[in-house]
């Protein structure tokens, strides 16, 4: 069953819209960040990284944010050049903001965290009156992410882009993507995020993002049909609530819920997985798959690049990941 339907004469299929930043990998691996001492460079943000996955899975893609008026900003801009993506719509700040950065640190596969500098960040400068209606008039699906909903003026700059969503018919995904050191409150925090996705036809998010949504409600039991059920009210047509190695649910508004199968890992580290997953997702339902299959293909793709250094750079193509998904079928790729 076809649970979302796109516009086929559009011209971009994906564009999404929010955090463009620097991810700083440590290359010291198994050791804390207090003993790594290089680190190699990518681009990063989820935002950024789910709509690098999905050109580099073949949809035709663009951007919406703000970049540093920095060698940062310039390398941002380039990479998405490199990548094939539209970024008209990507401008950059002149107020003295700067590059969003994140250090990681990989101590074992299963133990790995992230120091973030976001104080004065650039991406969260964009403003509402620089988000282009045309752009999203001429999208298949408008993505947005929950970092850029934590200052104004980005907040607005979203409420804007998904007022011109809805005006033209673009579907809308919502990755939580809930960071909560950008945030000031628990209860600005849900505020914000449940009057983002009231407008959102695919919600994506884990348990305990969807927890924190539900600070001024009574789900003791952290129920999923009960956090699923509430969206079915406004835009919703597919909510999916990601349980880590337990693996994702799908529920959907005719009541039905859908499950697929996870797939072995060489894992380096864990971050990139959600982002992957989303891309991968979100591609196979613009593909018109079942979610059964566009689950699978989003899980296999975020086992790509949590067994890689990168996230962005390992965002895998779609022969690549139909290859993984043959390889752990017949047992070529069996270590969890």
């Amino acid at each position: 069953m076809t649970y979302i339907s796109f516009s086929n004469n559009k011209k971009f299929d994906f564009t999404a819209i929010g955090r463009l930043c620097i991810d700083l990998n440590a290359n010291e691996i198994n050791r804390p960040m207090e003993e790594t001492m290089t680190f190699t460079k990518y681009v990063g943000g989820s935002p950024a990284n789910i709509a690098i996955g999905m050109s580099r899975l073949g949809r035709k893609t663009a951007f919406i944010g703000k970049i540093a008026d920095d060698q940062m900003g310039r390398f941002i801009a380039d990479y998405l050049k490199r990548g094939g993506i539209d970024a008209s719509n990507v401008v950059t700040d002149h107020t003295g903001a700067v590059t969003g950065l994140a250090f990681t640190e990989i101590k074992s596969p299963s133990d790995c965290s992230i120091l973030m500098y976001r104080d004065n960040v650039a991406d969260l400068m964009l403003e509402a009156g620089e988000v282009s209606e045309q752009l999203i008039a001429d999208s298949k699906m408008l993505l947005i992410s929950g970092t850029a909903l934590a200052k104004s003026p980005s907040r607005e700059a979203v409420f804007q882009a998904l007022h011109y969503a809805k005006k033209h018919r673009t579907v809308i995904a919502f990755d939580l993507d809930y960071r909560p050191y950008t945030w000031a409150s628990k209860e600005e925090t849900a505020v914000y995020y449940n009057l983002a996705a009231e407008k959102c036809d695919i919600i994506l998010g884990t348990r305990e993002e969807f927890d924190m949504m539900e600070a001024f409600e009574q789900n003791p039991d952290h129920s999923d049909h009960f956090t699923a059920s509430k969206w079915f009210d406004y835009s919703a047509k597919i909510v999916i609530i990601k349980h880590g190695k337990e693996g994702s649910i799908a529920y959907t508004a005719d009541g039905t819920t859908h499950r697929a199968k996870s797939f072995p890992a060489k894992v380096i580290k864990t971050f990139g997985a959600g982002d992957s997953y989303a891309a991968g997702f979100l591609y196979g339902i613009m593909e018109g798959w079942t979610l059964e299959k566009s689950m699978e293909f989003g899980s296999a793709a975020a086992c790509i690049v949590i067994s890689s250094h990168s996230c962005s750079d390992a965002m895998p193509t779609s022969s690549q990941v139909h290859q993984y998904i043959e390889d752990c079928n017949n047992g070529k790729i069996t270590i969890s």
